[in-house]
């Protein structure tokens, strides 16, 4: 069966049906080709209001319906993951750029999330409170009717997957706004999975658009919770808006993660780590390696290492042949990447490796000679680009990977272990690694960072999700009517 066609698809895809898009209808493209490989609804803020009318009405049939029904949607939706990886996996490839690793990577993953939510489903959601009255007190956790999920293009199956499940899982309705860039592999897929797994009318909705669709969905007042991934920029404006609202947003943003690599590393396998932190998925992963903390003792050679494997990777088309790196999404992320390069060199620092493009196709890059003022060291590149900075003592390297605003991602590299656990609690982060680079992600594990680079660990782990996806009720119960004095 062929999960996704999409060269007919011309609709907005609401769970209950394909339905005419107000917005018109715009052609999906490939990145690393330009062609047109499919054609796609354009949702706007009419089609929003009409979509979280609908979620809100449906929801509550949902949360009614036993865990064991939701869970048995979830594990099927699972399930055609894995049984569609392959056609998804495909799409992943040509529409984002992907390596076909890492488009496995996604579909693995994407199964994952939902077995773990279909574990959701029948996870504890609340506890007995100590009451002063003779009676029953508990703190219950109940769905918070409708979930908004915005979710970017560089990992568009994970990223959207891994709200839209356990959200659903709890007994939520789901409103998806996929990056426009990415809206069959991060949108229409999850859709048709979803459909093909059973789920009921009108509990998930998939709306491709901008930010007009965006800001309806954070405004529209039957949606409770917003959670967003992308930019940091692009999220402070979705937290202020949705506090405005009076309603949560769970915000996972940018990174500019330090890489450390201590005196006693093993060389060849920092550098190997080095490269696979900064030029998977051409840089474009908010936990991306953006920064390399190495010690004087090895810098030079670290960095005519790292340069010598960035000279050596193929870079290309990965849907037609076998490369490291693909496109970047597009020309203006392109260009943004080049600028903060070449202001980079400008400044002082030195082209060890890359530098160059042809096409969307950006060359590995490997900057030396940097300082923390370096135009792609201080700022979130988003692209191939690891510049490589110094450092001579224990003290210092903590004080420069501290120097950022984000706290998302942060890798340690060395043997003495319990060393590198003290380097560990003096830097801010949401995630370590110890003697592993800084990209990594499980479902079952909670996921977020601290400040600049979001609101705290809001995904991954039934303690995660459970706080992102419901709300708090207080519930006392007792056998007769309390007589009061008047």
């Amino acid at each position: 069966m062929t999960l996704l066609d999409v060269t007919t698809w011309q609709g907005t895809l609401h769970s209950d049906g394909w339905v005419e898009p107000a917005g018109g209808t715009a052609p999906v493209r490939s990145p690393a080709t330009g062609e047109e490989i499919g054609r796609v609804g354009v949702a706007n803020a009419e089609d929003v209001t009409r979509a979280c009318a609908r979620a809100a009405a449906a929801q509550r049939a949902w949360a009614a319906t036993g865990y064991a029904e939701r869970a048995a949607v979830l594990r099927r939706a699972g399930q055609l993951f894995e049984q569609h990886a392959a056609e998804i996996g495909d799409w992943i490839v040509r529409e984002s750029g992907s390596i076909p690793p890492k488009a496995g990577v996604e579909t693995d993953t994407a199964a994952q999330e939902c077995y773990e939510a279909a574990a959701l489903a029948s996870h504890p959601l609340g506890e007995i409170v100590p009451s002063a009255q003779p009676r029953l007190s508990l703190a219950r956790r109940l769905p918070v009717g409708v979930v908004g999920v915005i979710a970017p293009f560089n990992f568009p199956l994970i990223l959207a997957t891994r709200s839209v499940a356990p959200a659903l899982a709890l007994g939520n309705a789901v409103v998806l706004k996929p990056d426009p860039r990415t809206a069959v592999c991060g949108g229409v897929s999850i859709a048709r999975v979803f459909e093909e797994a059973g789920l009921p009318d009108g509990l998930l909705h998939v709306l491709p658009g901008g930010v007009e669709v965006g800001e309806a969905l954070v405004a529209d007042p039957n949606v409770r919770v917003i959670s967003f991934t992308g930019s940091t920029a692009a999220g402070r404006k979705v937290g202020e808006a949705a506090a405005r609202h009076l309603k949560r947003a769970h915000l996972e943003l940018g990174g500019n993660s330090a890489l450390i690599v201590l005196d006693d590393a093993d060389l060849d396998l920092a550098v190997s780590a080095g490269a696979w932190g900064s030029f998977l998925h051409q840089g474009q992963i908010c936990m991306t390696t953006g920064r390399h903390l190495v010690h004087e003792s090895l810098s030079e050679r670290y960095v005519e290492r790292l340069a010598e494997k960035a000279n050596h990777l193929p870079v290309g088309d990965p849907a037609k042949e076998q490369v490291a790196l693909g496109p970047i999404i597009d020309e203006r992320q392109r260009d943004k990447v080049h600028a903060l390069v070449t202001a980079s060199v400008d400044a002082g620092a030195r082209l060890a490796a890359g530098g160059t493009y042809e096409g969307l196709f950006y060359r590995p890059t490997v900057l030396t000679d940097v300082t923390p003022a370096t135009p792609a060291y201080a700022q979130e590149v988003f692209g191939p680009v690891a510049p490589v900075i110094t450092f001579a003592d224990q003290d210092e390297a903590v004080q420069l990977a501290r120097q950022t605003e984000y706290g998302l991602s942060l890798g340690i590299l060395g043997r003495d272990v319990m060393r590198a656990m003290a380097i560990a609690d003096r830097i801010p982060s949401g995630i370590v690694h110890i003697n592993d680079q800084t990209v990594s992600d499980e479902a079952v594990a909670p996921f977020g960072g601290v400040g600049a680079s979001g609101t705290g660990s809001r995904f991954g782990g039934a303690a995660a999700n459970v706080e992102a996806f419901t709300e708090t009720q207080w519930l006392t119960v007792q056998g007769a009517i309390t007589r009061y004095p008047f």
